[in-house]
């Protein structure tokens, strides 16, 4: 009895199908005080570029004007406003941003090569990038090293992060080497380089974030 009353009622006119449910409301317009709102509590979460910000601006109108039936690309200007007046205030400075990214990358092991690309994956532009690298190469020559040095303490970081070359375990060293001097060069990191951190000696008093 008790299956053919559920059965009776899955095969009911109209069971399921979605019938007299409400058409969802759109969500409000995009303004600027609502634009200001999104910036503020991304900013207050993440460190961000103006690149990083434009994007997060640019996805947040796009989802509000599909559910409106609206063209996003109407917003463009308030988009570039909004940058602009978080570029005024401080909120917002690549050239801050890129050396705070700039220390943390290297710190993880990262090559020069790759601190450019990802610094570019974030939208800071080539100039902010050789500036940053050379105000990086300055603090090294100031501290009596050089730009040789910075890229050297990187690759060693990079390779005892990866657990390569001296950071393997004991008798997997050698069988390994090809593999490891591959794994830095796809770092970035010069073959003259690699060969030298995966020939060394681990260096066990230096620190090193983990992975990103």
């Amino acid at each position: 009895m008790i299956a053919r009353t559920v059965s009776s009622r899955r095969d009911g006119p109209g069971e399921g199908q979605g019938e007299g449910r409400p058409e969802p409301r759109p969500e409000p317009p995009v303004t600027p005080a609502w634009l200001e709102r999104v910036t503020t509590h991304y900013l207050d979460r993440y460190g961000a570029s103006s690149e990083m910000l434009r994007r997060v601006l640019a996805r947040r109108i796009a989802r509000r004007c599909r559910s409106r039936d609206e063209d996003p690309g109407a917003h463009a200007g308030l988009i570039e406003e909004t940058v602009a007046r978080a570029q005024r205030a401080g909120l917002v400075d690549d050239a801050r941003f890129a050396a705070a990214r700039l220390r943390g990358l290297r710190r993880r092991g990262t090559s020069t090569r790759q601190v450019q690309a990802r610094l570019a994956a974030k939208g800071i532009d080539a100039e902010t990038i050789a500036a940053t690298l050379a105000e990086e190469r300055e603090e090294a020559e100031g501290a009596e090293g050089s730009e040789a040095d910075t890229e050297a303490q990187a690759a060693r970081a990079y390779a005892r992060r990866r657990r390569l070359g001296p950071y393997r375990r004991p008798g997997t060293r050698e069988a390994n080497r090809e593999r490891d001097l591959a794994a830095m060069a796809r770092a970035g990191f010069s073959y003259a380089l690699a060969k030298a951190v995966i020939a060394g000696e681990a260096e066990e008093d230096e620190t090193t974030l983990g992975e990103e």
